[in-house]
Protein backbone atom coordinates (compact mmCIF):
# COMPACT_ATOMS: atom_id res chain seq x y z
CA UNK A 1 0.00 0.00 0.00
CA UNK A 2 1.42 3.36 -1.03
CA UNK A 3 1.65 5.68 1.99
CA UNK A 4 3.20 8.83 0.53
CA UNK A 5 2.80 11.74 2.95
CA UNK A 6 4.34 14.76 1.21
CA UNK A 7 4.04 18.36 2.36
CA UNK A 8 2.51 20.28 -0.52
CA UNK A 9 3.63 23.95 -0.52
CA UNK A 10 1.48 26.87 -1.53
CA UNK A 11 2.43 29.07 -4.49
CA UNK A 12 5.26 31.55 -3.99
CA UNK A 13 4.51 34.68 -2.02
CA UNK A 14 6.28 37.78 -3.38
CA UNK A 15 7.76 40.32 -0.99
CA UNK A 16 8.35 43.99 -1.64
CA UNK A 17 12.06 43.29 -2.08
CA UNK A 18 11.29 41.07 -5.07
CA UNK A 19 12.73 37.98 -3.38
CA UNK A 20 10.74 34.77 -3.57
CA UNK A 21 9.78 32.76 -0.55
CA UNK A 22 7.84 29.50 -0.52
CA UNK A 23 5.69 28.97 2.55
CA UNK A 24 3.55 26.10 3.66
CA UNK A 25 -0.07 27.07 2.97
CA UNK A 26 -1.23 29.86 5.27
CA UNK A 27 1.73 29.50 7.59
CA UNK A 28 2.86 32.97 8.54
CA UNK A 29 2.07 32.91 12.24
CA UNK A 30 1.68 36.10 14.33
CA UNK A 31 3.48 35.84 17.67
CA UNK A 32 4.57 38.35 20.32
CA UNK A 33 6.71 41.47 19.96
CA UNK A 34 10.37 41.19 18.96
CA UNK A 35 10.50 37.39 18.79
CA UNK A 36 14.00 35.90 18.98
CA UNK A 37 14.78 32.18 19.27
CA UNK A 38 12.60 29.19 18.41
CA UNK A 39 12.79 25.53 19.48
CA UNK A 40 10.69 22.43 18.85
CA UNK A 41 9.69 19.58 21.12
CA UNK A 42 11.58 16.39 20.20
CA UNK A 43 8.46 15.04 18.47
CA UNK A 44 8.00 18.32 16.57
CA UNK A 45 4.40 18.83 17.71
CA UNK A 46 4.96 22.22 19.34
CA UNK A 47 7.28 25.18 18.88
CA UNK A 48 8.30 27.66 21.59
CA UNK A 49 9.22 31.26 20.70
CA UNK A 50 10.75 33.80 23.09
CA UNK A 51 9.17 37.25 22.55
CA UNK A 52 11.66 39.66 24.04
CA UNK A 53 9.56 42.77 23.43
CA UNK A 54 6.29 41.52 24.95
CA UNK A 55 7.72 39.42 27.81
CA UNK A 56 6.01 36.24 26.68
CA UNK A 57 6.66 32.83 25.16
CA UNK A 58 4.40 31.82 22.28
CA UNK A 59 3.46 28.14 21.94
CA UNK A 60 2.74 27.05 18.36
CA UNK A 61 0.83 23.88 17.43
CA UNK A 62 2.74 22.71 14.36
CA UNK A 63 -0.18 20.61 13.10
CA UNK A 64 -2.37 23.71 12.69
CA UNK A 65 0.38 26.39 12.61
CA UNK A 66 -1.46 28.45 15.20
CA UNK A 67 -0.51 29.88 18.60
CA UNK A 68 -2.33 27.83 21.22
CA UNK A 69 -0.85 29.40 24.36
CA UNK A 70 0.96 32.56 25.44
CA UNK A 71 3.07 32.24 28.57
CA UNK A 72 3.90 35.42 30.56
CA UNK A 73 7.53 35.65 31.65
CA UNK A 74 9.90 38.12 33.26
CA UNK A 75 11.47 40.93 31.26
CA UNK A 76 13.16 40.01 27.98
CA UNK A 77 12.74 36.29 27.20
CA UNK A 78 15.05 35.23 24.37
CA UNK A 79 15.17 31.45 24.01
CA UNK A 80 13.66 28.22 25.32
CA UNK A 81 16.07 25.31 25.67
CA UNK A 82 14.19 22.01 25.85
CA UNK A 83 15.25 18.89 27.73
CA UNK A 84 15.78 15.61 25.86
CA UNK A 85 12.35 14.23 26.81
CA UNK A 86 10.56 17.52 26.15
CA UNK A 87 8.93 17.74 29.57
CA UNK A 88 10.97 20.72 30.74
CA UNK A 89 12.03 23.94 29.07
CA UNK A 90 14.52 26.52 30.28
CA UNK A 91 13.68 30.11 29.30
CA UNK A 92 16.53 32.62 29.22
CA UNK A 93 15.03 35.87 30.53
CA UNK A 94 17.70 38.40 29.59
CA UNK A 95 16.54 41.58 31.30
CA UNK A 96 15.52 39.80 34.51
CA UNK A 97 18.77 37.86 34.82
CA UNK A 98 17.05 34.53 35.38
CA UNK A 99 16.35 31.21 33.72
CA UNK A 100 12.70 30.25 34.16
CA UNK A 101 11.79 26.55 34.26
CA UNK A 102 8.86 25.66 32.00
CA UNK A 103 6.55 22.67 32.53
CA UNK A 104 5.58 21.83 28.93
CA UNK A 105 2.63 19.64 30.02
CA UNK A 106 0.84 22.66 31.49
CA UNK A 107 2.78 25.45 29.71
CA UNK A 108 3.45 27.16 33.03
CA UNK A 109 6.62 28.47 34.66
CA UNK A 110 7.43 26.55 37.84
CA UNK A 111 10.71 28.14 39.02
CA UNK A 112 13.10 31.04 38.45
CA UNK A 113 16.85 30.43 38.68
CA UNK A 114 19.05 33.54 39.10
CA UNK A 115 22.07 33.50 36.77
CA UNK A 116 24.53 36.11 35.49
CA UNK A 117 23.63 39.37 33.76
CA UNK A 118 21.88 39.13 30.42
CA UNK A 119 21.29 35.39 29.84
CA UNK A 120 20.55 34.82 26.16
CA UNK A 121 21.08 31.19 25.13
CA UNK A 122 20.99 27.83 26.87
CA UNK A 123 21.69 24.20 26.01
CA UNK A 124 20.67 21.07 27.91
CA UNK A 125 23.01 18.08 28.19
CA UNK A 126 21.85 14.91 26.41
CA UNK A 127 21.11 13.24 29.77
CA UNK A 128 19.04 16.25 30.89
CA UNK A 129 20.95 16.76 34.13
CA UNK A 130 22.56 20.12 33.38
CA UNK A 131 21.87 23.35 31.50
CA UNK A 132 24.65 25.61 30.21
CA UNK A 133 23.60 29.28 30.02
CA UNK A 134 25.47 32.14 28.34
CA UNK A 135 25.35 35.67 29.73
CA UNK A 136 25.92 38.30 27.07
CA UNK A 137 26.32 41.09 29.62
CA UNK A 138 28.68 39.02 31.77
CA UNK A 139 31.87 37.03 31.20
CA UNK A 140 30.74 33.60 32.37
CA UNK A 141 28.61 30.57 31.53
CA UNK A 142 26.33 29.37 34.33
CA UNK A 143 25.81 25.63 34.83
CA UNK A 144 22.42 24.64 36.27
CA UNK A 145 21.69 21.37 38.06
CA UNK A 146 18.23 20.45 36.75
CA UNK A 147 17.38 18.28 39.77
CA UNK A 148 17.92 21.12 42.23
CA UNK A 149 17.22 24.03 39.82
CA UNK A 150 20.30 25.85 41.11
CA UNK A 151 23.52 27.14 39.58
CA UNK A 152 26.33 24.82 40.64
CA UNK A 153 29.25 26.53 38.91
CA UNK A 154 30.20 29.42 36.65
CA UNK A 155 32.80 29.12 33.91
CA UNK A 156 34.81 32.18 32.77
CA UNK A 157 34.63 32.48 28.97
CA UNK A 158 35.19 36.18 28.21
CA UNK A 159 33.07 39.09 27.12
CA UNK A 160 29.95 38.63 25.01
CA UNK A 161 29.02 34.99 25.43
CA UNK A 162 26.06 34.28 23.15
CA UNK A 163 25.49 30.97 21.36
CA UNK A 164 25.99 27.63 23.12
CA UNK A 165 25.62 24.02 21.93
CA UNK A 166 26.54 20.66 23.46
CA UNK A 167 27.91 17.71 21.51
CA UNK A 168 25.67 14.63 21.11
CA UNK A 169 27.87 12.66 23.51
CA UNK A 170 27.67 15.45 26.11
CA UNK A 171 31.43 15.74 26.56
CA UNK A 172 31.89 19.27 25.24
CA UNK A 173 30.07 22.58 25.13
CA UNK A 174 30.88 25.20 22.50
CA UNK A 175 30.31 28.87 23.36
CA UNK A 176 30.46 31.76 20.88
CA UNK A 177 31.87 34.94 22.45
CA UNK A 178 31.75 38.23 20.56
CA UNK A 179 35.29 39.24 21.46
CA UNK A 180 36.95 35.94 22.30
CA UNK A 181 36.16 33.46 19.52
CA UNK A 182 34.57 30.09 20.30
CA UNK A 183 35.40 28.60 23.70
CA UNK A 184 35.45 24.81 24.06
CA UNK A 185 34.34 23.58 27.50
CA UNK A 186 35.11 20.13 28.87
CA UNK A 187 31.81 19.27 30.61
CA UNK A 188 33.51 16.75 32.90
CA UNK A 189 35.66 19.45 34.51
CA UNK A 190 33.69 22.56 33.45
CA UNK A 191 36.84 24.25 32.24
CA UNK A 192 37.73 25.91 28.95
CA UNK A 193 40.21 23.64 27.17
CA UNK A 194 40.76 25.56 23.94
CA UNK A 195 39.69 28.60 21.94
CA UNK A 196 38.81 28.47 18.24
CA UNK A 197 39.47 31.63 16.21
CA UNK A 198 36.64 32.09 13.73
CA UNK A 199 35.37 35.05 11.69
CA UNK A 200 34.68 38.51 13.06
CA UNK A 201 32.17 38.65 15.95
CA UNK A 202 31.01 35.01 16.32
CA UNK A 203 27.46 35.01 17.64
CA UNK A 204 25.51 31.74 17.27
CA UNK A 205 26.18 28.05 16.71
CA UNK A 206 24.76 24.79 15.39
CA UNK A 207 26.13 21.24 15.34
CA UNK A 208 25.65 18.64 12.65
CA UNK A 209 23.47 15.72 13.84
CA UNK A 210 26.52 13.48 14.27
CA UNK A 211 28.48 16.22 16.06
CA UNK A 212 31.41 16.16 13.64
CA UNK A 213 30.94 19.72 12.38
CA UNK A 214 30.20 22.99 14.12
CA UNK A 215 28.72 25.92 12.20
CA UNK A 216 29.40 29.40 13.61
CA UNK A 217 27.70 32.57 12.34
CA UNK A 218 30.02 35.59 12.37
CA UNK A 219 27.97 38.77 12.31
CA UNK A 220 30.96 41.07 11.73
CA UNK A 221 32.34 39.31 8.66
CA UNK A 222 29.02 37.96 7.30
CA UNK A 223 30.40 34.43 7.21
CA UNK A 224 29.75 30.97 8.62
CA UNK A 225 32.86 29.27 9.98
CA UNK A 226 32.87 25.48 9.59
CA UNK A 227 34.71 23.73 12.40
CA UNK A 228 35.96 20.14 12.41
CA UNK A 229 35.12 19.11 15.98
CA UNK A 230 37.67 16.28 15.98
CA UNK A 231 40.50 18.83 15.76
CA UNK A 232 38.61 22.00 16.76
CA UNK A 233 39.95 23.80 13.70
CA UNK A 234 38.19 25.93 11.11
CA UNK A 235 38.15 24.11 7.76
CA UNK A 236 36.25 26.75 5.77
CA UNK A 237 34.46 30.09 5.94
CA UNK A 238 31.28 30.37 3.88
CA UNK A 239 30.15 33.85 2.87
CA UNK A 240 26.52 34.74 3.62
CA UNK A 241 24.70 38.09 3.68
CA UNK A 242 24.65 40.91 6.22
CA UNK A 243 23.78 40.42 9.89
CA UNK A 244 23.83 36.62 10.00
CA UNK A 245 21.91 35.19 12.94
CA UNK A 246 20.80 31.65 13.87
CA UNK A 247 22.09 28.67 11.87
CA UNK A 248 20.04 25.46 11.66
CA UNK A 249 21.24 22.10 10.31
CA UNK A 250 18.85 19.77 8.50
CA UNK A 251 18.26 16.39 10.17
CA UNK A 252 20.19 14.63 7.39
CA UNK A 253 23.08 17.10 7.73
CA UNK A 254 22.91 18.00 4.04
CA UNK A 255 22.03 21.70 4.44
CA UNK A 256 22.50 24.57 6.85
CA UNK A 257 20.03 27.46 6.88
CA UNK A 258 21.20 30.88 8.09
CA UNK A 259 18.95 33.87 8.75
CA UNK A 260 20.36 37.13 7.34
CA UNK A 261 18.65 39.83 9.37
CA UNK A 262 19.50 42.85 7.21
CA UNK A 263 18.48 41.74 3.69
CA UNK A 264 15.61 39.57 5.04
CA UNK A 265 16.86 36.34 3.52
CA UNK A 266 17.74 32.80 4.55
CA UNK A 267 20.92 31.40 3.02
CA UNK A 268 20.92 27.70 2.11
CA UNK A 269 24.38 26.15 2.48
CA UNK A 270 25.14 22.81 0.84
CA UNK A 271 27.32 21.04 3.41
CA UNK A 272 28.93 18.77 0.81
CA UNK A 273 30.36 21.68 -1.19
CA UNK A 274 30.27 24.31 1.60
CA UNK A 275 28.71 26.86 -0.74
CA UNK A 276 25.54 28.92 -0.61
CA UNK A 277 23.18 27.49 -3.23
CA UNK A 278 20.19 29.74 -2.63
CA UNK A 279 19.02 32.84 -0.77
CA UNK A 280 15.32 32.67 0.12
CA UNK A 281 13.35 35.86 0.79
CA UNK A 282 11.43 35.71 4.07
CA UNK A 283 9.82 38.15 6.50
CA UNK A 284 11.48 41.21 8.01
CA UNK A 285 14.47 40.52 10.27
CA UNK A 286 14.90 36.72 10.20
CA UNK A 287 16.56 35.65 13.43
CA UNK A 288 15.58 32.27 14.94
CA UNK A 289 15.59 29.12 12.80
CA UNK A 290 14.81 25.45 13.39
CA UNK A 291 14.07 22.41 11.21
CA UNK A 292 11.20 20.03 11.85
CA UNK A 293 12.41 16.56 12.96
CA UNK A 294 11.64 15.07 9.54
CA UNK A 295 13.37 17.90 7.66
CA UNK A 296 10.35 18.84 5.54
CA UNK A 297 9.77 22.23 7.16
CA UNK A 298 11.81 25.04 8.65
CA UNK A 299 10.45 27.61 11.07
CA UNK A 300 11.83 31.14 10.66
CA UNK A 301 11.36 33.84 13.29
CA UNK A 302 10.85 37.21 11.59
CA UNK A 303 11.87 39.47 14.46
CA UNK A 304 10.88 42.80 12.88
CA UNK A 305 7.57 41.47 11.55
CA UNK A 306 6.57 39.71 14.81
CA UNK A 307 5.82 36.51 12.93
CA UNK A 308 7.04 32.97 12.39
CA UNK A 309 7.15 31.81 8.78
CA UNK A 310 7.01 28.12 7.91
CA UNK A 311 9.20 27.29 4.93
CA UNK A 312 8.67 24.16 2.86
CA UNK A 313 12.07 22.45 2.76
CA UNK A 314 11.05 19.37 0.80
CA UNK A 315 13.04 20.71 -2.18
CA UNK A 316 16.44 22.31 -1.46
CA UNK A 317 17.51 24.37 -3.21
CA UNK A 318 14.15 25.08 -4.80
CA UNK A 319 15.48 27.42 -7.48
CA UNK A 320 18.13 27.05 -10.14
CA UNK A 321 19.35 27.84 -13.63
CA UNK A 322 17.17 27.31 -16.69
CA UNK A 323 20.09 25.32 -18.08
CA UNK A 324 19.77 22.76 -15.28
CA UNK A 325 22.66 20.76 -13.86
CA UNK A 326 22.34 21.73 -10.18
CA UNK A 327 22.17 19.25 -7.32
CA UNK A 328 18.83 19.19 -5.49
CA UNK A 329 17.76 17.29 -2.36
CA UNK A 330 14.14 16.13 -2.19
CA UNK A 331 12.96 15.29 1.34
CA UNK A 332 9.81 13.41 2.35
CA UNK A 333 8.61 9.98 3.42
CA UNK A 334 8.44 6.58 1.72
CA UNK A 335 10.84 7.57 -1.07
CA UNK A 336 12.86 4.34 -1.17
CA UNK A 337 13.30 2.76 -4.61
CA UNK A 338 11.92 5.80 -6.40
CA UNK A 339 11.74 5.14 -10.12
CA UNK A 340 11.41 8.72 -11.33
CA UNK A 341 11.69 12.33 -10.17
CA UNK A 342 10.27 14.96 -12.49
CA UNK A 343 10.53 18.74 -12.56
CA UNK A 344 7.34 19.48 -14.43
CA UNK A 345 7.52 16.97 -17.28
CA UNK A 346 11.33 16.80 -17.40
CA UNK A 347 12.95 13.85 -15.69
CA UNK A 348 15.77 14.44 -13.19
CA UNK A 349 18.73 12.12 -12.73
CA UNK A 350 18.65 10.30 -9.37
CA UNK A 351 22.12 10.06 -7.79
CA UNK A 352 21.22 8.92 -4.25
CA UNK A 353 18.09 7.45 -2.67
CA UNK A 354 16.91 6.67 0.87
CA UNK A 355 13.47 6.28 2.41
CA UNK A 356 13.42 9.95 3.43
CA UNK A 357 15.48 11.76 0.78
CA UNK A 358 16.58 11.79 -2.82
CA UNK A 359 19.54 13.53 -4.39
CA UNK A 360 18.88 14.46 -7.99
CA UNK A 361 20.38 16.48 -10.82
CA UNK A 362 18.06 19.26 -11.90
CA UNK A 363 16.96 19.05 -15.57
CA UNK A 364 16.72 22.12 -17.80
CA UNK A 365 13.45 24.01 -17.68
CA UNK A 366 11.68 27.30 -17.14
CA UNK A 367 9.14 28.91 -14.84
CA UNK A 368 7.68 27.34 -11.70
CA UNK A 369 7.14 23.59 -11.96
CA UNK A 370 5.94 20.86 -9.57
CA UNK A 371 8.49 18.33 -8.33
CA UNK A 372 6.99 14.83 -8.34
CA UNK A 373 8.35 11.51 -7.15
CA UNK A 374 7.20 8.14 -8.45
CA UNK A 375 7.62 4.89 -6.53
CA UNK A 376 5.97 1.50 -6.88
CA UNK A 377 3.15 2.90 -4.76
CA UNK A 378 2.32 5.85 -6.99
CA UNK A 379 3.26 9.47 -7.61
CA UNK A 380 3.24 12.36 -5.15
CA UNK A 381 4.01 16.08 -5.32
CA UNK A 382 6.91 17.05 -3.07
CA UNK A 383 7.14 20.75 -3.79
CA UNK A 384 7.79 23.39 -6.41
CA UNK A 385 11.00 24.29 -8.24
CA UNK A 386 11.62 27.77 -9.65
CA UNK A 387 13.76 28.20 -12.75
CA UNK A 388 15.56 31.53 -12.53
CA UNK A 389 16.73 33.48 -15.62
CA UNK A 390 20.36 34.61 -15.59
CA UNK A 391 21.12 38.06 -14.13
CA UNK A 392 22.25 41.10 -16.11
CA UNK A 393 24.09 44.17 -14.77
CA UNK A 394 23.55 47.74 -15.97
CA UNK A 395 25.26 50.06 -13.48
CA UNK A 396 27.16 50.60 -10.23
CA UNK A 397 27.30 53.67 -7.98
CA UNK A 398 29.69 54.74 -6.63
CA UNK A 399 32.10 52.99 -8.94
CA UNK A 400 35.18 53.49 -6.76
CA UNK A 401 36.19 53.19 -3.13
CA UNK A 402 39.13 52.82 -0.77
CA UNK A 403 41.42 49.84 -1.13
CA UNK A 404 40.88 49.09 2.57
CA UNK A 405 37.14 48.58 2.01
CA UNK A 406 34.30 50.70 3.33
CA UNK A 407 30.90 50.65 5.03
CA UNK A 408 29.59 52.92 2.27
CA UNK A 409 26.58 51.48 0.46
CA UNK A 410 27.23 50.57 -3.17
CA UNK A 411 24.22 50.12 -5.45
CA UNK A 412 24.35 47.68 -8.37
CA UNK A 413 21.47 47.88 -10.85
CA UNK A 414 20.32 45.33 -13.39
CA UNK A 415 17.75 42.58 -13.95
CA UNK A 416 16.96 39.25 -12.29
CA UNK A 417 19.02 40.13 -9.21
CA UNK A 418 16.58 38.87 -6.56
CA UNK A 419 18.00 36.13 -4.41
CA UNK A 420 21.59 37.06 -5.27
CA UNK A 421 24.00 34.61 -3.67
CA UNK A 422 27.35 36.33 -4.09
CA UNK A 423 28.83 39.61 -5.28
CA UNK A 424 32.55 39.82 -5.98
CA UNK A 425 34.73 42.83 -6.73
CA UNK A 426 37.66 41.04 -8.33
CA UNK A 427 38.63 38.41 -5.76
CA UNK A 428 37.07 40.29 -2.83
CA UNK A 429 33.59 39.29 -1.69
CA UNK A 430 31.15 42.14 -1.12
CA UNK A 431 28.52 41.71 1.60
CA UNK A 432 24.90 41.89 0.40
CA UNK A 433 22.86 44.38 2.43
CA UNK A 434 19.60 44.26 0.45
CA UNK A 435 18.32 42.81 -2.79
CA UNK A 436 15.46 43.22 -5.24
CA UNK A 437 14.92 42.12 -8.81
CA UNK A 438 16.51 45.32 -10.16
CA UNK A 439 18.93 46.44 -7.45
CA UNK A 440 21.52 45.14 -5.02
CA UNK A 441 23.00 47.13 -2.17
CA UNK A 442 26.36 45.84 -1.02
CA UNK A 443 29.30 46.75 1.20
CA UNK A 444 32.78 46.43 -0.29
CA UNK A 445 35.50 44.55 1.54
CA UNK A 446 39.17 45.41 1.07
CA UNK A 447 41.28 44.50 -1.94
CA UNK A 448 44.89 43.30 -2.25
CA UNK A 449 45.90 46.39 -4.26
CA UNK A 450 44.44 49.52 -5.86
CA UNK A 451 43.06 49.39 -9.40
CA UNK A 452 40.00 48.46 -11.41
CA UNK A 453 38.41 45.03 -10.90
CA UNK A 454 35.53 43.16 -12.49
CA UNK A 455 32.18 43.06 -10.68
CA UNK A 456 30.50 39.64 -10.70
CA UNK A 457 27.01 38.85 -9.39
CA UNK A 458 25.90 35.23 -8.91
CA UNK A 459 22.29 34.14 -8.46
CA UNK A 460 20.62 30.75 -8.68
CA UNK A 461 20.18 31.53 -12.38
CA UNK A 462 23.86 32.06 -13.15
CA UNK A 463 26.50 34.78 -13.08
CA UNK A 464 26.84 38.19 -14.74
CA UNK A 465 29.63 40.73 -15.16
CA UNK A 466 30.43 43.69 -17.38
CA UNK A 467 30.94 46.31 -14.67
CA UNK A 468 34.13 47.65 -13.10
CA UNK A 469 34.81 48.87 -9.58
CA UNK A 470 38.01 50.79 -8.88
CA UNK A 471 39.87 50.45 -5.60
CA UNK A 472 41.65 53.69 -4.75
CA UNK A 473 44.67 54.23 -2.51
CA UNK A 474 44.49 56.79 0.27
CA UNK A 475 45.28 60.26 -0.99
CA UNK A 476 48.14 62.42 0.23
CA UNK A 477 48.58 66.19 -0.14
CA UNK A 478 51.98 67.83 -0.22
CA UNK A 479 51.21 71.47 -1.04
CA UNK A 480 48.47 74.11 -1.25
CA UNK A 481 49.59 77.08 -3.34
CA UNK A 482 48.99 79.94 -3.04
CA UNK A 483 47.88 79.59 0.56
CA UNK A 484 46.57 83.13 1.03
CA UNK A 485 43.87 85.21 -0.63
CA UNK A 486 41.22 87.87 -0.03
CA UNK A 487 38.07 87.27 2.00
CA UNK A 488 36.07 88.03 -1.13
CA UNK A 489 37.24 84.70 -2.55
CA UNK A 490 38.18 83.91 -6.12
CA UNK A 491 41.77 82.80 -5.54
CA UNK A 492 42.73 79.87 -7.78
CA UNK A 493 44.59 77.39 -5.60
CA UNK A 494 46.65 74.42 -6.82
CA UNK A 495 46.64 71.35 -4.55
CA UNK A 496 49.31 68.77 -5.25
CA UNK A 497 49.86 65.27 -3.90
CA UNK A 498 49.09 61.65 -4.83
CA UNK A 499 45.89 59.68 -5.39
CA UNK A 500 43.85 62.82 -6.19
CA UNK A 501 42.15 61.57 -9.37
CA UNK A 502 38.98 60.52 -7.50
CA UNK A 503 38.51 63.73 -5.52
CA UNK A 504 34.79 64.28 -4.97
CA UNK A 505 34.78 67.58 -3.08
CA UNK A 506 37.05 70.39 -1.86
CA UNK A 507 36.01 72.56 1.06
CA UNK A 508 37.46 75.69 2.67
CA UNK A 509 36.41 75.79 6.32
CA UNK A 510 33.52 73.45 5.42
CA UNK A 511 32.31 75.55 2.49
CA UNK A 512 32.37 73.67 -0.86
CA UNK A 513 34.66 75.22 -3.45
CA UNK A 514 34.53 74.88 -7.25
CA UNK A 515 37.29 72.47 -8.24
CA UNK A 516 38.73 70.49 -11.10
CA UNK A 517 40.87 67.35 -11.25
CA UNK A 518 43.90 67.99 -13.44
CA UNK A 519 45.64 64.66 -12.82
CA UNK A 520 46.21 62.08 -10.13
CA UNK A 521 48.70 64.50 -8.56
CA UNK A 522 46.98 67.86 -9.09
CA UNK A 523 43.63 69.44 -8.22
CA UNK A 524 42.73 73.11 -8.68
CA UNK A 525 40.10 74.88 -6.59
CA UNK A 526 38.72 78.41 -6.33
CA UNK A 527 38.48 79.79 -2.80
CA UNK A 528 34.90 80.69 -1.80
CA UNK A 529 34.16 83.98 -0.01
CA UNK A 530 34.77 84.07 3.73
CA UNK A 531 32.93 86.21 6.27
CA UNK A 532 36.09 86.85 8.24
CA UNK A 533 39.85 86.95 7.88
CA UNK A 534 41.93 84.13 9.30
CA UNK A 535 43.40 80.72 8.61
CA UNK A 536 41.02 77.89 7.71
CA UNK A 537 41.41 74.20 6.85
CA UNK A 538 41.27 72.93 3.29
CA UNK A 539 39.81 69.41 3.04
CA UNK A 540 39.63 67.06 0.07
CA UNK A 541 36.94 64.35 0.09
CA UNK A 542 37.31 61.17 -1.95
CA UNK A 543 36.28 57.51 -1.86
CA UNK A 544 38.34 57.02 1.30
CA UNK A 545 36.57 59.90 3.06
CA UNK A 546 37.75 63.31 4.21
CA UNK A 547 41.44 64.12 4.13
CA UNK A 548 42.88 67.30 5.69
CA UNK A 549 44.90 68.89 2.90
CA UNK A 550 46.42 71.95 4.49
CA UNK A 551 45.36 75.46 5.29
CA UNK A 552 44.46 78.70 3.55
CA UNK A 553 44.65 82.16 5.09
CA UNK A 554 41.97 84.71 4.24
CA UNK A 555 43.24 88.30 4.25
CA UNK A 556 40.87 91.24 4.72
CA UNK A 557 40.28 93.29 1.58
CA UNK A 558 41.93 96.75 1.64
CA UNK A 559 39.67 99.63 2.64
CA UNK A 560 39.81 103.41 2.00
Amino acid sequence: MFAFTPHIPAPAQARASGLRAEFVAGAVIPVGTLPQGITLLPDGTRAYVGNRGSNTVSVIDTATDTVTATIPTGAGPVYVALGPDGTRGYVTVADAGVVSVLDTATNTLVADIPVGAGPVMAAVTPDGTRVYVTQQADTTVSVIDTAANTVTTTIPVGVGGSGVVITPDGTRAYVACFSAGVRVIDTATNTVTTTITTGDVPILLALSPDGTRLYVTNVGSATVSVVDTATNTVIDDVGVSAQARFPAVSPDGAHVLVGNSLPDTVSVIDTATLTVVENIGVGAGPTGLVFSPDGTRAYVVNSEANTVGVLATTVLPDQGSTAGGGTVTVTGHHLANATAVRFGTAQAGITANTDTSLTVTEPAGSGAVPVTVTTAGGTGILGTFYYVPPPALTGISPASGPVAGSDQEIVITGRNLAGAIDVYFGTSRAVIQSASDTQLTVRASGAPAPGGVAVTVTTAGGSAGGLTYTYVSSSTVTDVSPNTGPTSGGTIVTITGTGLAYTEQVTFNGTPAPFGVVSDTTVTATSPPSGAAGTVSVVLTGPAGDMPSGSFTYVADPEI
